[in-house]
């Protein structure tokens, strides 16, 4: 039996005396769902929208800087993409229009009188629900949470705004964002998040709400964390684009999983967008420290544009170690490939000793406390019920063990950095298969990456290493699926990372709108 579904979320603008009650929100959504129903698959209206919605960040604030178009006009066009889309997927969890609003009015009327905020003045956006977003509700996915409203805006947050970034609202994300388990996103508060290109298939996670909504149209970006995979892992099965940074470059300051701690390295986050130039833009926003997160280092962000692709020594792999990649995640990465060959790279079948043991530790060492960092976590907020997905199992190890799994963890990051020395990139699968649906019950298939040595994201969160995911075909496997592309390189070439993944999208394409 498979779990029951809360309706979607209400509009969450309490704070903002919008008078809008759950009943008629619901009300509205479906009306709306009604009408999408028995509407055309693309009306002119839809189509107008769509080009608008469609736009890259890099374009869109163009648009508005040029005073092509306004930046109330481009909010309104987000909410309608969202009033359109939602009720199909549940990505957006909570708004702030009255405030979003009234934020693109001063904006376009600061711009009136010569003055910009910065590279995204005007431009909206949404956020993950794990971050704290001051007068917007922030839940991070826990019911001990549900009605908390942070007064401080989350690094990431607060600097996107300085830029003139405009908050539309917040997307939902598995409890902690570590709950969705096989399920993608998923939280007792807020329910099931589904995927763009076919509701039945999984948005994956954590930051699935962010990626549905990305890849949907209804938002230009969104900022992710990911400590498993959880950016790259929503940018492959939502056919867009995002990275997580090098550990140490964005901080985590306000994100419901924070900097500290015995497993801080682990967690990471960065921007996802629909195209990779925008991921290159957000990055040099989000970089460097905040004076808070003490795992934060002052390096400098690189230019991609200034990388000379044709001098990168290429390492491409197509198995974790464990069980190979399907056969069409194979044959996409040799397709990828090719295409650094043919730039006159210097291209080697290789991949960094000890993955499979890298993960098995990191397992072990997750475990050794017997998860009472997650228990910790539940009681901090308030939680007396999990979400199904939590896991609370662990097996407590002594002192001497704990600190044995972490001596081992770092002897093999230090074996891999040694490895990496003489590679500029690697190309490899973002996840064994093609996307898949969601399973009724949160049991993890046996297929799974969790029980097929960690698939291909969890060990550059180990090691820290920065990747990056983008789109790079159509699966056959799950017919019209997107297929995403995982490109990683040397610590702190983050620049490295992009223009790779810059010159994947030119070749293939990149995202294409879901026929939602």
């Amino acid at each position: 039996m498979g779990l029951p579904q809360p309706p979607p979320a209400t509009d969450h603008d309490q704070l903002e005396n919008l008078g809008l009650s759950r009943r008629r929100f619901l009300a509205g959504t479906a009306a709306t769902g009604a009408a999408l129903a028995f509407a055309p698959m693309r009306s002119v209206q839809a189509a107008a929208g769509d080009a608008l919605t469609s736009k890259s960040v890099t374009e869109i604030a163009a648009m508005i800087a040029s005073k092509q178009v306004t930046s109330v006009d481009v909010v309104k066009a987000c909410y309608a993409r969202i009033d359109a889309v939602n009720p199909k997927l549940n990505a957006v969890v909570a708004t702030c229009r009255e405030r979003a609003l009234a934020e693109a009015a001063a904006a376009d009327t600061l711009l009136a009188s010569g003055k910009s905020l910065g590279p995204l003045h005007g431009v909206p956006f949404t956020i993950k629900d794990s971050f704290d977003t001051a007068g917007v509700v922030s839940t991070g996915g826990t019911l001990g949470r549900k009605d908390f409203v942070p007064g401080k805006d989350a690094t990431v947050v607060a600097r996107v705004r300085a830029a003139g970034g405009i908050l539309l609202g917040k997307t939902n994300t598995p409890e902690f964002t570590l709950g969705g388990n096989a399920r993608g996103t998923y939280n007792l508060i807020h329910g099931q998040t589904y995927n763009p290109y076919n509701q039945a298939y999984t948005p994956s996670g954590s930051s699935g709400g962010a990626g549905a909504i990305v890849a949907a149209g209804g938002a230009y970006f969104d900022i992710g964390s990911d400590y498993g995979g959880s950016i790259r892992g929503p940018a492959f099965v939502n056919g867009i684009a995002g990275i997580k940074p090098t550990l140490g470059r964005v901080p985590r300051t306000g994100h419901i999983v924070g900097y500290g701690g015995a497993y801080d390295f682990f967690q990471e986050t960065g921007p996802l967008a629909r195209r990779v130039e925008d991921l290159t833009l957000l990055m040099s926003l989000l970089n460097g420290p905040d004076f808070s997160d003490a795992t934060m280092a002052p390096v400098p962000f690189g230019d991609p544009a200034k990388v000379n692709l044709k001098s990168l020594r290429v390492a491409w792999y197509t198995s974790n170690g464990t069980i190979d990649a399907s056969s069409e995640s194979q044959a996409l990465v040799k397709q990828c490939v090719a295409y650094f060959t043919a730039l006159g790279c210097t291209v080697k079948q290789d991949q960094p000793p000890k993955m499979r043991q890298l993960w098995e530790i990191r397992q072990k060492y997750e475990n050794a406390d017997d998860r009472a960092h997650i228990r910790a976590l539940l009681k901090k907020h308030g939680t007396t019920q999990a979400s199904p997905g939590l896991r609370l199992d662990g097996e407590e190890v002594p002192s001497a063990d704990f600190t044995r799994l972490l001596e081992e963890m770092d002897a093999i990051k230090s074996e891999q950095l040694a490895w990496v020395e003489g590679y500029d990139l690697i190309i490899c699968p973002a996840a064994n298969t093609a996307p898949q649906k969601i399973p009724a019950e949160f049991v993890r298939p046996p297929n799974s990456p969790a029980a097929a040595g960690g698939g291909y994201t969890s060990q550059y969160n180990t090691n820290g290493w920065p990747a990056g995911v983008v789109r790079a075909g159509t699966s056959k496997d799950e017919p019209g699926m997107p297929l995403g592309i995982q490109i990683v390189g040397q610590p702190w070439r983050d620049d490295v990372v992009l223009a790779a993944m810059a010159h994947v999208e030119k070749q293939t394409g990149g995202w294409q709108l879901p026929p939602i």
